[in-house]
């Protein structure tokens, strides 16, 4: 379990940097699968930027999950429902938004990493929020985000949320047959979904550059999105394969 948690020490740290401007205080989580029935996931109120391994909080899925189908789950219930999920009971408290991130690693990913982006959240609190997931605006875009971005409504942080995310995870994968590498809340933040902390630190990047310039691009005019076919074009490139395949440390030939 060390590399992992080492893994996701060093994501924590990175989107936590204040400079950055993607968390500040508690805010934002990250999370890593360690099997199929455990997780690793933030402590609630722990800061990103100063977080150690005893903010880090072994989880099994199954208690957390359970709460998505209990249409009578309290504030109440939800909290004995993670505090109940530690392995360790003697651990830190898991985030509220455990459910969320178990939600997501139960779905296929291998880490999440959840920030409040000034860049992305100055679009997501506005009536422009739609353009988010409205296109690609520059190659190197899609190479990191993929081809399509999810946005999600506003929802009641917490169990609303996933039991939403649930819903729209879904939705996109059957349509798309993948996850999203990315997820817009309105009003909220963006959720960065990947194979590993050190891509989810990729797409948490690659959204706050791609929020600042369409926010750029607003400023002056209206952005122009690559056409479909162009965006399609990029993402099927070999040489765009072998790109990724660098980023993420494997072999290519």
């Amino acid at each position: 379990m060390s590399s992992i948690a080492d893994a996701l020490l060093d994501l924590a740290h990175a989107v936590g940097a204040p400079a950055r401007e993607l968390a500040i205080l508690g805010e934002g989580n990250v999370s890593a699968i360690l099997d199929d029935e455990r997780m690793l996931v933030k402590a609630t109120g722990s800061s990103l930027a100063a977080a150690t391994v005893d903010d880090l909080v072994e989880c099994r899925f199954g208690p957390i999950l359970d709460l998505l189908d209990d249409a009578d789950a309290t504030d109440a219930r939800v909290g004995e429902a993670l505090l109940a999920a530690r392995v360790d009971q003697a651990a830190k408290r898991p985030s509220v938004e455990a459910m969320l991130h178990a939600v997501v690693l139960t779905s296929g990913a291998g880490a999440a990493c959840h920030t409040h982006p000034v860049s992305a959240n100055g679009l997501l609190c506005s009536d422009r929020a739609g353009l988010l997931a409205a296109g690609a605006l520059f190659p190197d875009q899609v190479v990191v985000l993929g081809t399509e971005a999810l946005l999600v409504p506003y929802v009641d942080p917490g169990l609303a949320l996933a039991r939403r995310m649930r819903d729209e995870l879904r939705a996109f994968s059957d349509r798309r047959g993948a996850l999203p590498k990315v997820a817009y809340l309105r009003n909220h933040g963006i959720f960065a979904i990947g194979a590993s902390p050190a891509e989810c630190l990729r797409i948490t990047e690659m959204a706050d550059k791609f929020a600042r310039i369409l926010t750029a691009a607003l400023a002056v005019g209206e952005p122009v999105f690559l056409p479909d076919d162009q965006v399609q074009r990029i993402d099927g490139r070999d040489d765009e394969h072998i790109r990724r395949a660098i980023l993420d440390g494997a072999p290519h030939s």
